[in-house]
C-alpha cells in the first residue's frame, strides 16, 4: 500500500479542479490528501468547497496589500529576507519593454503577500502544492522557499492550453481566436517564468467547425478534470523525475531546458 502524499492548495475562484482533486483523493484514484486549501481571495467559492470536506482553509487578502502599497508605499512590510536584486536576477515574466519601477512594485508587493501567505502554510507539512485556479504569479521569493531542495520542484499547476503555446490567462480563449483545430491542457511544474516550467502531462481535444468558445471551455474543463488528478498520482508513486537535457541547434547555439521524465510504475513483490 501506497504512503498518502500530504497536498497543499492554493484557489482564486470556483474551485472546480480543486473539488476534483478531493473527490479524487477520496475515492483512492490519488494516494493523497489535501492538508489545506489557501486563496489570495477571501471570497473564493474554492474554500467554501474546502470546508465541505473539513479540510483547513485561510487567505492572503491581495487586493488590500496592492491597494495599501499604491496609498502608502512607506507602510508596506517585508519580510526580513527580502532581496530585491535576487528577485529581479531571478524572475522571467516580465516584457522587455516593462518599465523598471513597475516591475519593482510588484516584485515588492508580491513578496509582502507570498510572506504572509508562507506563514499561513508554515504549520502545515506538505509534499505537493497544486495551484487549482490560482490567478496570481509566483514570485521566485515565494517559489525558493517551497522549492527548497535543488531539482525537487513541488508546485504544479494546470494551464488551459497546449504549452507552450498560449501562455498566460485565456489560454481556451487564445486557442479559439487562433483558429486551433486542437485545443488541450497542460500541467506542469512551476518556474520563474509564465507558464514556462516543466511540463508533466497534456491531453487534447478536437475543436469543430460549430464549436463556440464556451464549448471549447466545456471540453477542455472535462479533461482538465482528469488530467490533473492523473499527474498528482504520478507524484504520489515518485514517477516523475526532471532532467536537465541540452540540445545543439543549427546555429551552433546549445538549447538546455528541464523536462520531466515519467518513470515505468515498479513492480509489485
Amino acid at each position: 500500500m501506497n504512503k498518502k502524499i500530504r497536498i497543499g492548495a492554493l484557489v482564486s475562484g470556483g474551485g472546480t479542479n480543486l473539488q476534483a482533486i478531493i473527490d479524487s483523493c477520496e475515492s483512492g484514484k490519488i494516494d493523497g490528501k489535501i492538508i489545506f486549501v489557501g486563496s489570495d481571495n477571501p471570497g473564493a467559492f474554492g474554500l467554501k468547497r474546502a470546508k465541505k470536506h473539513g479540510i483547513s482553509t485561510f487567505f492572503v487578502n491581495y487586493t488590500s496589500i496592492i491597494q495599501n502599497f499604491k496609498k502608502e508605499p512607506e507602510k508596506i512590510i517585508l519580510p526580513e529576507d527580502f532581496d530585491m536584486n535576487d528577485l529581479l536576477s531571478k524572475q522571467h515574466f516580465f516584457s522587455a519593454d516593462m518599465p523598471h519601477e513597475k516591475i519593482k512594485s510588484f516584485i515588492i508587493t508580491r513578496a509582502a503577500a507570498e510572506a504572509r501567505l508562507l506563514g499561513k502554510m508554515k504549520p502545515y507539512q506538505f509534499d505537493l502544492l497544486i495551484l487549482a485556479g490560482f490567478m496570481r504569479n509566483l514570485s521566485p521569493y515565494f517559489i525558493d522557499r517551497v522549492n527548497t531542495v535543488p531539482g525537487d520542484l513541488r508546485i504544479m499547476n494546470i494551464h488551459p492550453a497546449l504549452l507552450p503555446a498560449f501562455p498566460g490567462t485565456d489560454g481556451y480563449g487564445d486557442t479559439f481566436r487562433y483558429g486551433c483545430k486542437v485545443g488541450g491542457c497542460t500541467v506542469h511544474f512551476i518556474d520563474y517564468g509564465e507558464d514556462s516550467g516543466p511540463i508533466i502531462g497534456q491531453k487534447t481535444f478536437r475543436i469543430q467547425e460549430n464549436d463556440t468558445l464556451d464549448t471549447i471551455k466545456k471540453k477542455g474543463l472535462k479533461i482538465e478534470w482528469e488530467l490533473y488528478p492523473e499527474c498528482i498520482q504520478l507524484f504520489a508513486h515518485s514517477r516523475l523525475e526532471t532532467v536537465k537535457i541540452s540540445h545543439t541547434l543549427k546555429n551552433g547555439k546549445i538549447l538546455q531546458r528541464t523536462v520531466v521524465k515519467i518513470a515505468q510504475p515498479q513492480s509489485a513483490h
